[in-house]
């Protein structure tokens, strides 16, 4: 480690020492009274890639909470058509189709309508969605994880046995039947349930099946931690399952569970994108990522930029979510290299 000039004057003046102690005295100077959230965001500064992934996904939050008042700056609605600036063949007059300083993005084929915008709700949408079902997820996990673990024996088996008939469940054929069924269920086939209702139906099926891998990761770190000094004193002291879980046991294991939490959104993201593309979850005129490609792909010759603007603005905020929370994993991990 080095010492800066004013360090070097210090340890002049203050006599001769042996090298080793000059080297612990200015790492214990360096490092006294930091707890690990600070030391994980020490290390998490030091990364470039964690800083440039995390100031994107805010941009991206910032984006999808300012919505209202991007459309009012902007002045343009995600529902507002523009057939005037079509032609015959409904496709956008103009360069790239139809990028001007009114249109950002351009308009969609058929429609006219602006496709920045669309895109900004998108990001709402789909962010939202992703959200919800990752705190419901974990938190569902982390109870049914600390329960698990700490209880043993024949509830351990219980919840052992309902995470793998869960993990068995085909995901993807449950729920292309459980959607269509639930709107046919509640609205005929005849009306368009709200978005709403959708958004409930999809954050319910991500619930359902999603909430396995926290749990078998936080039943895994309680079971490590449940012999241990301070549990067993806690334990003898007549502590309760309660006071177990949130005082002595989460405190100790909240790092993988916000590891678990941030890995989990890109994947509630792609996954509500690919329901939505396969007509199953917010469909048209909702805006959203997978709708939008799903439409885009009959005008890939015609109009490519119809298709590039949402798919590099899904590639990008999945990127970088996926890129953050690796580095946050990097960051909380105290054997790790980085």
């Amino acid at each position: 480690m080095s010492l800066s000039p004013m360090d070097e004057a210090a340890l002049a003046e203050a006599g001769p020492q042996a090298p080793g102690d000059a080297v612990r005295e200015a790492a214990a100077k360096e490092f006294v009274g930091r707890s690990p959230g600070q030391l994980a965001w020490t290390r998490l500064r030091r990364d470039r890639t964690a800083m440039i992934s995390g100031v994107t996904v805010v941009l991206f939050l910032v984006i999808a909470l300012a919505a209202p008042l991007i459309e009012r700056l902007y002045g343009v609605g995600p529902y507002q058509q523009f057939q005037d600036q079509l032609d015959g063949a409904g496709m956008p007059l103009g360069y790239a189709g139809g990028i001007s300083g009114e249109h950002w993005f351009g308009l969609e084929p058929q429609l006219g309508r602006d496709i920045f915008m669309r895109l900004v709700y998108g990001i709402r949408t789909s962010l939202l969605i992703a959200f919800v079902a990752a705190i419901i997820t974990a938190g569902t996990g982390v109870v049914l994880g600390v329960v698990a673990g700490y209880l043993g024996g024949w509830v351990d088996a219980v919840i052992g046995w309902i995470i793998d008939f869960t993990l068995a469940l085909p995901y993807l054929i449950f729920a292309l039947a459980v959607v269509p069924t639930a709107a046919l269920r509640f609205y005929g086939p005849r009306d368009n349930p709200p978005d709403w209702f959708k958004m409930t139906v999809i954050i319910g099926i991500f619930a359902a099946f999603g909430w396995t891998a926290t749990a078998r990761l936080v039943r895994g770190q309680v079971i490590s931690l449940r012999e241990r000094e301070f549990v067993e004193a806690a334990r003898a002291s007549g502590a309760g399952l309660l006071h177990m879980a949130f005082r002595q046991l989460l405190p100790n294991i909240w790092a993988p569970i916000l590891v678990s939490f941030s890995l989990a959104l890109p994947a509630y993201i792609t996954s509500e994108a690919a329901l939505s593309f396969l007509g199953v979850g917010m469909v048209d005129p909702t805006p959203d990522f997978g709708a939008m490609i799903f439409k885009s792909i009959d005008f890939m010759q015609t109009d490519p930029a119809y298709l590039f603007f949402p798919g590099v603005a899904i590639f990008v905020l999945v990127f970088a979510f996926n890129l953050f929370g690796d580095a946050l994993r990097d960051a909380l991990d105290p054997k790790s290299s980085r």
